[in-house]
Formats: C-alpha cells, structure tokens, sequence
C-alpha cells in the first residue's frame, strides 16, 4: 500500500512540474491502480524528460549549427557539382503528378499566352529536326496561341507568326543530321541573314530506321554532328540554341517499320550527342545547350503513347514549359520561375538596413567590451490580445546594450532571411497538392497535441490557455495548407477561409474585452500594439524588398485594431463599471456596433468610395500591392464581419458572465444540462452542415460569396463545442498553445524561410530528400519564429516610453524617417521596361 501511495505521489509530481498546475485530488482513486496508475506515470515521466533535455535554448543552438553546416553544404555542392539552374532546368528533374515536372532544385514558371508573347515579342525561332521535334514545336506555340491547331504536311516546312508582337516561329523538315542541316546551319552564320535568336533542334530516329540500326550509322552520325557542331556554336554567339536528346519509344506497340528504333540505339545515339557537343566546350562550357529533362519525363509517360513514338501531348507540353522558362525567365523574371534567373542586386534601402544591422552589431561589441551587461529579456506577451504577463519580480529596465543586443540577433535573422529567398543559396522547388501531403501531417500534429495536454489553470469560457491553443492549432493548419498547396483543394480551401475569419474574431474578441474591463485607451497602449503587429513586416519591407500589402494579414489585423480602438474611443467612452451603474448604457454599446455594421456596409457595397479612400498617397503605399488596391479590397472584404462578430460575442459573453447566469467552475456545464445539451446538439448539427456546404462548392468565387454571412456559424458551433462541458474548458493543449503564442511570427516568417519565391514554392535545404527536408527547415523556421517574438518585445520596451512627452517625440521622429523611407522607394523604383 505504502509502495502505491508513492508511485502516485510521483505521478502528482510529474503532472504538477510540467503543466503548473496542482494535481487533481482523486489522484490515489484514479490513478493508484495496476496499469493505469504505472501508463500515468509513464506518460508524466516522459514528458518531463524531453521537456528537461530539449529546451527552446538547445533547440536554437542545434538550429543555428545546421544553418552554418548547410550554407557550408550548398557553398561547396554550388563550387564543386555546379549551380547553374539553367542546366538543373534542362537536364534534371522529377514528376510530382500527372502534366506536373519539378526540376531539380529550382521552380519552373506556369507560362500563359501574354507573357510568352512578352518575352518573345520581335524574335525569331526555329525548331528543327523530325517529327518529333515538329510535336515539340506545335507544343511550344500553343504556349503562345492556345488555339493554335495541329496543321500542315508532316514532312514539310511549318510557320507561325504573331503580327501584333512580332514573334514568328518555324518548324524546318531535317529528319536527319547531315549535310542539308549543316547547309541551313550556315545560312544564318552569313553577314545579313535573319539569324533565329532561339533554335532547337535534334535528329536521329530516321537515321536508325533508314539504315536498320547499324553501326555504320551511328558512325556516321558521329561524324555529322561533328561536322555540324562548329556551325552551332557560330549560331549560338548570336542567340540560343538548344539539342533536344532523343526520348525513349515504347518498343512493344512499335509498327514493324519502326521496330528497329529500340532503346538500346537511342542511347547510343544519345551518347554520341553528348560526346561530341561537350567535345566542343570552350573554357569549360558549349554554348550549345543540352535538353534532357524532357527525355526523363518521357520515361514515365511513353507507355501511354499511341504509336510508341511520339509523345503523349502532356508530356510534349512539358518539353515545351522547360524551353520556355530557360529562354524568359532571364527577361521576365517570375518570382515562381527560379530556373535560369540571374541574382538581382540589392536596393539602395536593402544595403543600407544591411548597414544600420552592421553598425548595431559593432556597437553591441563595444558595450559588451565596456562591460554593460545590465539587461533582462522580459517575457513576451500574446500580441494580439496584448495581455501582459506580470513577473513575479520587478523588471530590471534594460540598460543601453540591451537593444543593440536585440538588434545585432535580428540582423542576423534577417541576414538568413535574405540567404533563403533573394540570394542564390538555397535551392526551390514548387508545391503540388495530394491528399496525402496535407491531411497526413494533420494527423502527426494532433496526436502531439493530445500528448501534450495539461490542466488550465482556470475554466472561464475562451481562458488564456484555450485561446493560445485555439491560435497554436489554426496556425498549424494553416501552414500545412500553405506548404502542401492544398488551395486547389476547394473544401479545404474554406475552411481554412473560416480560420482566418477565427483569428479575426478573436482579434475583436481580445481588444473589446481589454477596452471594455480595463478602459486603457492611452497612447503608450495603442503604441505597444502597433509596434508588436507590424515591427517584423516593416523589416521584412525593406529588407525583402516586399510592399506592406503583401504580407496581407499584418495590414487587415492592424487596420481592425484601428477601428476598434475608435468604436471604443470616442465619446461616449462607455465601460463596463459604466454599464453596472445604469443598463441603458449597454444599448449604447449596441448603437456603436450598429454604426460600425454601417460603416462596413457602406465599404463592402462602395467599392468605388472605398479605391479612392485607400488610393490617396501616401495611405496607399500601405494597401497597395502590384501598383493596385484590388487585393487589400479583396481580402478586406472577405472577413468584413469577423472583427464585430467577435466583438459582439464579447459583448454577450461579458455581460452574461457579470450577471452570473453562467457556470465556469471546472467541471462544470456552462449552462444548465438541457440547454447545454441542445447547444451541444446544435453546435455539431451546424458544424457539420457548413462542411458539408463547402465540400459542395463548385467554384471558390461562389463560396467567397457567402463566406463573410456564414463563417461565424462555425466560429460559434467551435467555441460552444469547446467550452459548454466543464472537463473541456478545464484541460488544453499546451503544444498547440506554445505554438499560439508565436501564431503571428509564425504566419509571417513562413513567407520566406519554410516557403520560398514569396510563398510561391518551398525552400530546399535538404535536396533529394523532401520529408527530411520538410522536418529541417521547420525545425529552423519554429525556432527563428520563437527569437523574432522574444527580439520583438525586447525592442518594444525600448522604443515605447511611457513618458507621453518622449513616445510623441519618438512617434514624431519615427513619421520623418517613414516619409524618408517612402521617398526614397518611390525614387528608388525601376522605370517600366528597366
């Protein structure tokens, strides 16, 4: 007996180090028994012992070793294997699904018509070899004119032109690389003659049919393209020019007058090409490019081939997507097409953030050298709901080292940023969406979440650990949804819609319960807030190069933050301790909701009234994205009611809380058992339904439609399914809320250090390895995103007096660098057709 009143004490033990919490009090009757008693401990034991052993601390330190070990990785794999996307483009690669090819270690751009027709606009092309050649070219100019058809004799010459930009493409009948090819060849080397400034070409399956496979013949293809190779490189000082390697054939559904073409002589052939074409290397390199990619991707498709020969059209489509992007992403250059792009050269604004973090880091030395040390990193608090988290003790005010400390640690975050999505370090590859890659994960991650589980340290409706949870949760989704690409997926899709709409809820939720029990409307306050919102995204602006708009959740947070202070503000301030004195007070509040319903409605159905308020320089420099407001509009619009939904719910919440007609002891039922019982039934029979009605959508604009009147239903089903039982409002996840507590560094740094391109693909740190990859880089991105939240609230302490007198002086010089700042971009932007 004595034996199992110590084990449980240590089961008491355990649980009550690890969640805070005390341990529950039928802790013998529950858990001093055999197995369950032994499955407790072991469970609170082994969440000890990795919480001992593998601390936020450790973790940064193991995540900035595997930093330098992989910029030492990729330096040396660049030096020694060659960095040239351009031949990883051409030459290597792999199918992620059906039409979808990714090349080795860099992103392939989708082209459509008008930006094809820009690149090629005034060229000349030339396609020139067999039929299947011919295929590629009909390929290829369907890029251009969609509508293009298949048409002209197949053993004869085919044109294309477009008037409108000058482009015009040729196919040119040379089944075979010979004298004839060598003669055109010269034709454009002449003094005068229109030169092609893109030629591909390829030739050999008719020179092993017309001579049965023989030798001989591949003799003396050798010996052509010897001949022919010298007049290639001629051609290439003026343009390019591309040898597409032969595909294989499916050799069972050959006709007998093919049969002899297998592709055992198709190597052969192949490696003759390459023999001879790499011969011609001068200092190292032929200027005659080698298509191979598209070989490789016919490995996987030809059995689906109708005659064994020539290619399936989604594979020709691929052959055609690859010479497109090696010939315009150089003069287009699209952010999602990092194959064959030059590194652009920073601004004027990027080297000189590149110097004041410099000059940070050496004045941090200098204190550090004189020996103030007198600094204290304060914990930071949920910068959403601006919560502060009393210490214990009183702070010791940092010391004048201490930003210059937080500086020098965000420079250096900032210098990685920069490595992972503007230099050409690290590798990328794009997304494509299964099934598998999204709802995989989910299931890993809510296992954690469940492993990690403590007791909340109260059971008030939405406490602090369950809405840190509910953000932790979301944030996860979202980032599984961002990476797997899972917005092709339309139900998916809206329910991560109804996330977001969460997040902006609680946004309203938080701010009007803090206006309303505290009434701090004071500057110092709104300050803090700001600061906390947007201090990383305006570093990523200059640093990234990026508008405010794009990293569109940070200006839609902000701006809702704005108007609730206002609501709230303005006369008649009405407070809680207002309300108690007199009930009509609360229909004032009520009158301010409804103006601000109003002032919604008049946004959401003016879209004219609401361009030109947000077009007026320099608000706009704040909303604009691409040189428009269309993309803030839409992203205003979609949650336009979320923020006064959760506003209105705090409201509710309040002053049913104040009149005690809710239950929040833990354990207990929110309501009485009939009334929670048919809100539990109605939560779950409206959860449901809206998944079921977005899983029936057929187009996204038809969901987005409706999403602004109906995300709330699933909002409120959640918060009534999580919180009406009294065992649930008194446990919560604590991995979801450690996640919760760094939602907003998390959805901001995702954008260029776990995704990459600006979100368009996915940053490879380890190539060849995509589930290794994946665990590496959000090892290094959850750990960054951790520093940033900490460098955050250090800062904020520093450039937020309290003493009104220094914040508006502050505030006044902050305005006269902002305006420089803006100046400076708006001289500092590239003429159009720079």
């Amino acid at each position: 007996m004595e034996e199992k009143e110590a084990v449980c004490r240590g089961a008491e033990l355990a649980d009550g180090e690890l969640s805070g919490a005390p341990p529950p009090r039928d802790c013998t009757a529950a858990c001093c028994h055999g197995g369950a008693k032994m499955a407790v401990l072991a469970y609170s034991l082994g969440k000890r012992e990795i919480n001992q052993h593998f601390t936020i601390k450790n973790a940064k330190l193991i995540s900035l070793a595997a930093v330098l070990l992989l910029l030492v990785f990729h330096a040396a794999s660049r030096y020694y294997e060659g960095g040239d996307s351009c031949e990883w483009l051409l030459s290597r690669g792999r199918y992620l699904g059906e039409d979808v090819w990714q090349p080795y270690g860099c992103m392939m751009h989708k082209y459509k018509s008008i930006e094809a027709k820009t690149c090629l606009s005034e060229k000349r092309v030339a396609f020139v070899g067999d039929s299947r050649i011919r295929q590629l070219f009909y390929s290829f100019i369907k890029i251009i004119n969609p509508e293009r058809k298949e048409e002209g004799n197949k053993h004869e010459d085919i044109s294309f032109e477009d008037k409108s930009y000058s482009i015009k493409v040729d196919f040119l009948w040379y089944p075979e690389a010979n004298n004839s090819m060598k003669e055109r060849l010269i034709s454009w080397t002449h003094e005068g003659s229109a030169k092609p400034d893109v030629l591909v070409l390829g030739a050999a399956t008719w020179s092993i049919k017309l001579h049965g496979g023989s030798n001989e013949a591949l003799q003396q293809y050798k010996v052509n393209l010897t001949a022919i190779v010298g007049q290639l490189e001629k051609v290439a000082e003026h343009g390019e020019v591309y040898w597409v390697l032969q595909d294989p054939v499916n050799e069972e559904v050959l006709s007998e007058n093919r049969k002899m073409i297998t592709n055992q002589q198709l190597e052969l052939y192949n490696e003759a090409a390459v023999d001879v074409l790499n011969s011609s290397k001068r200092n190292g390199r032929s200027r005659v490019r080698l298509v191979a990619a598209s070989r490789q991707a016919a490995l996987e498709t030809i059995i689906k081939s109708d005659d064994g020969l020539h290619l399936p059209e989604s594979t020709r489509s691929v052959g055609a997507m690859i010479l497109m992007n090696s010939v315009c992403n150089k003069i287009l250059r699209p952010i999602d097409g990092s194959c064959c792009q030059t590194l652009r050269a920073p601004n004027l604004l990027q080297k000189l953030s590149a110097l004041f973090f410099l000059g940070s880091a050496v004045v941090f030395v200098v204190f550090h050298i004189l020996g103030n040390n007198r600094h204290r990193r304060h914990v930071p608090p949920d910068v959403e709901s601006l919560e502060e988290k009393k210490p214990a003790t009183a702070a010791v005010p940092p010391g004048p080292k201490a930003p210059f400390q937080a500086l020098c640690r965000m420079g250096v975050i900032m210098g990685y940023f920069y490595l992972c999505d503007r230099a050409d370090v690290f590798m990328k590859e794009q997304k494509f969406y299964t099934h598998s890659t999204f709802f995989i994960p989910l299931i890993y991650i809510f296992v954690l979440g469940v492993f990690y589980s403590d007791n909340s340290k109260e059971a008030k409706l939405l406490n602090r650990e369950q809405t840190d949870e509910w953000k932790g949760w979301m944030q996860l989704v979202i980032l599984i949804y961002h990476i797997s690409g899972a917005s092709a997926f339309i139900p998916v899709y809206m329910h991560v819609r109804v996330l977001v709409a969460a997040y902006l809820f609680q946004t309203g939720y938080g701010h009007f319960s803090f206006f309303w029990l505290k009434g701090d409307f004071g500057l110092y306050r709104v300050c803090q807030v700001l600061f906390r919102l947007n201090f990383l995204v305006l570093v990523l602006c200059v640093v990234m190069d990026r508008p405010y708009q794009f990293y569109y959740f940070v200006p839609l947070v902000t701006f809702w933050f704005v108007v609730i202070y206002t609501t709230m503000a303005i006369w008649p301030q009405i407070l809680q301790k207002t309300a108690n004195s007199s009930g009509v007070w609360h229909f004032g509040v009520l009158a301010k909701l409804l103006g601000l319903l109003i002032f919604i409605c008049f946004f959401a159905f003016s879209q004219g009234v609401f361009e030109r308020v947000f077009s007026v320089w320099p608000i706009s420099k704040l909303f604009e994205l691409n040189g428009s407001i269309h993309e803030w509009w839409f992203r205003w619009k979609l949650d336009r009611f979320a923020v006064i939904h959760g506003m209105l719910f705090a409201f509710i919440y309040l002053v049913l809380q104040k009149r005690q007609v809710l239950s929040e002891g833990k354990g207990e039922a929110l309501f009485s058992a009939k009334i929670s019982n048919f809100l539990l039934f109605l939560s779950v029979v409206s959860f449901i339904t809206y998944s079921i009605w977005a899983s029936s959508c057929k187009t996204k604009t038809e969901c987005n439609e409706m999403h602004p009147y109906i995300s709330v239903v699933q909002i409120l089903a959640f918060i009534l399914i999580r919180n009406i039982p009294g065992y649930a409002r008194s446990i919560y996840s604590s991995f979801f809320a450690w996640f919760g507590k760094i939602s907003l560094e998390l959805f901001i740094c995702q954008y260029h250090i776990w995704l990459a391109a600006d979100t368009k693909g996915i940053l490879v740190l380890i190539p060849g390895n995509p589930s290794l990859n994946i665990l590496v880089s959000t090892f290094i991105f959850v750990c960054v995103a951790h520093e940033i939240s900490l460098i955050t609230n250090d800062l904020a302490q520093v450039v937020i007096p309290k003493d009104s007198m220094a914040l508006l002086k502050r505030l006044g010089a902050m305005g006269i660098l902002s305006l420089v700042i803006l100046l400076v971009s708006r001289a500092g932007q590239p003429t159009p057709g720079a």
